[in-house]
């Protein structure tokens, strides 16, 4: 089992932009250290809910500071950006990391971050599916030729490519039941999200359509990995670990609930109606609700250790995303989480074996 974490970069406390950049890369640098196994900074604009606007660049900083863990994206939101330019940036930063990124994807979800944009959200799964073909071939290819509704190439060198072969690990987000099959129709890993909740269906079955998919069209299943984004916080008691997290966890979810989908009485994009059900709950959860659920993991080490275990013979996860650094929870606290989970977590759990039967 690996254990990476995820990093929004986001802000409710008041601090200066540049205190928040510099506390989270601090903490990006430590999981090297402290036994994780990978780091992914997610993409967001225009709101105190996140703004690491690059994370090729966040990234790009880390190389020269750590040697093992891999560079994650956890994600490029594909309708923001010209497929070949992505293509040639995730290139350079494999190269220049010798090979250590993990490309992860999604179509985006929150429409103030599309107007700002001046992007139209209904057109964003066809853009993310010609996206990310455009950036394959780039990648394999010696030169590109696409013709698509929303980009058209013609016969274009496109330069460099990356070390990793055919190319970088490729991880799709999912929170629909459709995007479970598409990930899975296409081979990519998985990027699921238990703090979301899984698009009005349990994991389980979420889950197993993937792998189904991922079967039915040729794609051996054993060698394809699935990452489950928890939030995770691990103190010396249940209690302390209560009083450090429950406030920024609720906080995250009440902010989340502002973004994620139109307002309530304006008409939703119909393929994103499972996003309105889920900033619903998001508006009303609880502390105890998310704890039962699975969205967060919260105690001393022996039940962060039970709980995950737990997720994980639900889930049959290969890697454990942890979400630590949210909702202003002070760094320092972050970092004393890491070393907890350094000493007494990840050491019960790595041998754990993903349980790639689970239906």
């Amino acid at each position: 089992m690996k254990f990476g974490m995820l990093h929004l970069l986001e802000n409710p406390m008041g601090k200066t932009e540049y205190q928040v950049v510099h506390e989270q890369m601090e903490i990006l640098q430590a999981a090297e250290a402290l036994g994780f196994d990978s780091v992914w900074p997610a993409e967001h604009h225009f709101s105190e809910y996140g703004y690491c606007v690059s994370t090729a660049l966040m990234l790009a900083a880390l190389v020269p500071v750590t040697r093992r863990i891999r560079l994650g994206t956890g994600i490029v939101i594909l309708p923001f950006h010209n497929p070949v330019r992505v293509a040639e940036e995730f290139a350079l930063l494999d190269l220049m990391s010798d090979g250590r990124v993990d490309f992860g994807v999604g179509r985006g979800y929150q429409p103030h971050e599309f107007r700002g944009y001046g992007i139209d959200q209904s057109q964003s799964r066809s853009m993310f599916s010609e996206s990310l073909e455009i950036i394959l071939q780039a990648w394999t290819q010696d030169r590109v030729t696409f013709e698509g509704r929303h980009y058209q190439i013609h016969d274009l060198p496109v330069r460099p490519k990356p070390l990793q072969k055919p190319h970088p690990p490729v991880w799709m987000a999912a929170l629909s039941p459709e995007s479970f099959l598409t990930a899975g129709q296409k081979g990519f890993n998985l990027l699921c999200a238990p703090v979301f909740g899984f698009g009005g269906r349990s994991g389980v079955e979420n889950l197993a359509a993937y792998r189904e998919a991922l079967r039915s069209h040729g794609h051996d299943s054993a060698h394809k990995e699935v990452a489950a984004l928890v939030m995770v916080y691990v103190a010396d008691t249940a209690e302390e670990a209560a009083r450090d997290f429950a406030d920024p966890v609720i906080w995250y979810y009440r902010t989340f609930a502002k973004y994620i989908a139109p307002p309530p009485g304006e008409q939703p994009i119909k393929t994103y109606e499972p996003y309105v059900g889920v900033r619903d709950m998001a508006a009303q959860v609880t502390w105890e609700q998310l704890q039962m659920a699975g969205a967060v993991v919260c105690g001393s080490p022996v039940e962060c250790v039970e709980r995950i275990r737990q997720l994980h013979d639900l889930f049959g996860f290969t890697t454990l995303l942890c979400w630590t650094r949210l909702g202003g929870l002070d760094h320092r606290k972050v970092i004393r989480s890491m070393e907890l989970m350094q000493r007494y977590v990840i050491p019960e759990l790595r041998n754990l074996q993903p349980q790639r039967a689970v239906a």
